[in-house]
């Protein structure tokens, strides 16, 4: 059985603010495999970690991130000496947990070239994967031909042959509500592994596992990682019945 994957959604976001070095450093120290983080281009095109296009709900800024330059974001003052990290901070941060990686969440092609450009200045080409919609996917894949890729799929059906001849991605990342074992099952068949999000309750993340999702993502990795734990050693139990 192939083990899987505990992805944190934005770090630790119960305990940090999301998309935070703290946030991150708290999941991996959890036992997350990756953390997925979300980017965003201020206006000197610096790809930094934020998922909305403004400061407002995160960081209580009423401002679009790209209409301020990353001098400017970095001058902000936040309270409790917060700040919104840079793409470059967490690859570096991430560079320090042995067996972490980066799950770079692009909803659209526009950040594509800026978020790979600090991944090969840092050489962290295999920390990083990439997940997103195909539009933003196909522009990480004209960048990087073996980075592997997340496709975000969010229809029951599988994507087109052609789609996937040209992206060649690592795994199909739908909705967990649409994930069941014959969408694994047709997947697996195209070549295609299973990863799913955001999956926050004991009994979905069970659920997910016995399908054989590849992949889960959650905000709680806490208790994802100790629901993985519980399903691979029940498994090896069987395995040994």
């Amino acid at each position: 059985m192939t083990r899987t994957l505990a992805v944190a959604h934005r770090g630790d976001p119960y305990r940090f603010r999301e998309n935070t070095l703290p946030s991150i450093a708290a999941a991996f120290a959890a036992g997350a495999d990756a953390v997925e983080v979300d980017v965003q281009l201020t206006r000197d095109r610096v790809p930094v970690l934020l998922h909305d296009p403004t400061l407002k709900r995160l960081w209580g800024l009423d401002r679009p991130v790209g209409a301020l330059t990353s001098a400017q974001l970095a001058d902000q003052r936040f309270e409790a000496g917060q700040s919104v990290p840079t793409l470059t901070e967490a690859l570096k941060l991430t560079a320090e947990s042995p067996a972490g990686r980066l799950l770079i969440d692009l909803d659209e092609p526009g950040p594509a070239a800026a978020a790979w450009q600090a991944v090969t200045e840092l050489g962290a080409e295999e920390q990083v994967l990439f997940c997103g919609p195909a539009t933003a996917m196909l522009a990480v894949r004209e960048l990087a031909a073996e980075v592997p890729i997340a496709l975000t799929w969010k229809q029951p059906t599988l994507p087109a042959p052609t789609l996937l001849a040209d992206l060649r991605p690592r795994y199909l990342n739908p909705p967990f509500g649409l994930v069941d074992r014959a969408l694994v099952e047709r997947a697996g068949a195209a070549g295609l592994l299973v990863s799913t999000w955001t999956v926050d309750l004991r009994r979905t993340m069970r659920r997910m596992c016995e399908l054989g999702a590849a992949s889960v993502t959650s905000n709680r990795i806490g208790v994802l990682r100790s629901e993985l734990d519980r399903s691979a050693r029940r498994a090896g139990q069987a395995g040994r019945g």
